[in-house]
């Protein structure tokens, strides 16, 4: 094992040079999510790339934002295949490629839009498979999934049930998120959503008829006291009322409220007694007349730290020590990623495998470019032995 582990190492190197320039290519192409064009410039770059190593592609519209890219390399191999996922749209704002272009300082860090979050691990992924090819490795099959609206939490598209359908079958995820500088890898993610909900009262002037209206406001106000109480932070069981609306003007019984609420929580279990607490909130009636109902508008799954992670986890950790990468330890953060989506159904991940760095969704995000070619070695060691 040490001969291969050697050898994936000098297909790594070799290309350094080759992975920072792919790196320069797609950090210096504006893609915030809403850059539909600006995604689409990224995925055919990357489409090139995963073609010039031998996988087959497809671009799959997303209907809404940017598409997602899949490539499948050694289709013939017998294991299920492993996955590498990731996104290719940033937080940034058109011109910000223009004002803090790709660039590599003195210290070997490298900075630019992205570049963190998550370009970088785009790169690492396919550098990954890259050196697989070289090497000769054909027992399992790589199937990447790169989707163009990680960022805005797939609200606008079908991004999230082609993602599940792709995932279907598979043995095991790496998701090549941001990595962390004291190494650990991530085992654990919390969930969050948005969810909605709707009062209807009864309108009626609040000085010739005010005995006709219900107040919708009013019955909003019960249920937001109600759902802040339900909270318990300890658990990790996050509920908040962020935004309240309604009323048409002083003079008048609102007829209609509403409160849009982000929740968070770290397991499947805690986001459903959640919804529980909101859906008995939305039923229970403090006003007569009035009514409610709940819409969850949006929602990112927990990545939950079962014993399939765990184990992933541990194969990666001792691959990391045979490979000559070194210590990982496994922890858990607080940002939701598509991993989240990806054990919710039945895949074991190990997210945090891109490049290492700090600051990403700021003009500051940078990243360590030596960790290029080591994050790409480890990936494709845990591959070859998994």
């Amino acid at each position: 094992m040490r001969q291969v582990y050697e050898a994936v190492r000098a297909s790594v190197e070799k290309r350094r040079g080759e992975m920072i320039t792919l790196l320069e290519k797609i950090v210096n192409i504006d893609s915030g999510t809403t850059n539909i064009p600006g995604v689409e410039a990224v995925c055919e770059i990357l489409k090139r790339e995963m073609e010039a190593v031998g996988m087959e592609t497809r671009v799959i519209p997303s209907e809404g934002a940017g598409p997602v890219l899949v490539g499948e390399w050694c289709g013939g191999g017998a294991k299920r295949p492993l996955l590498f996922i990731g996104h290719m749209d940033t937080v940034f704002e058109d011109g910000e490629a223009e004002r803090n272009p790709f660039r590599i300082d003195e210290n070997g860090l490298v900075h630019g839009p992205g570049v963190l979050d998550m370009k970088g691990g785009l790169v690492v992924a396919l550098s990954a498979i890259r050196a697989l090819r070289d090497i000769g490795y054909t027992d399992r099959p790589v199937k990447c999934i790169f989707v163009g609206d990680e960022e805005k939490l797939h609200m606008f598209s079908r991004t999230k049930q082609i993602m599940i359908s792709e995932l279907a079958g598979a043995e095991a995820a790496f998701n090549f998120e941001v990595g962390y500088q004291h190494d650990g890898l991530v085992v654990g993610r919390k969930g969050g959503g948005i969810v909605d909900v709707t009062v209807h009262g009864v309108p009626a002037h609040s000085g010739l008829a005010p005995e006709k209206g219900r107040s919708a406001v009013a019955e909003m106000c019960y249920k937001v006291l109600e759902l802040e109480a339900s909270r318990d932070i300890e658990r990790g069981k996050l509920i908040n009322c962020g935004m309240v609306s309604g009323g048409i003007g002083e003079n008048t019984v609102p007829g209609e409220a509403k409160i849009s609420i982000g929740i968070r929580f770290p397991s499947q279990a805690i986001r459903d007694e959640i919804l529980e607490d909101i859906r008995a909130a939305t039923e229970r009636v403090h006003i007569e007349g009035t009514k409610a109902e709940m819409n969850v508008r949006m929602m990112m799954e927990s990545m939950d730290t079962t014993a399939g992670v765990m184990e992933l986890f541990e194969h990666i950790q001792k691959a990391a020590l045979e490979c000559g990468y070194g210590e990982v330890h496994p922890f858990t953060v607080g940002g939701v990623s598509d991993s989240g989506a990806v054990v919710a159904n039945g895949v074991p991940a190990v997210c945090g495998m891109g490049l290492k760095g700090e600051g990403c969704h700021t003009k500051d995000e940078y990243a360590l470019v030596d960790s290029l070619v080591d994050r790409a070695v480890l990936a494709a060691c845990a591959a070859y032995a998994l």
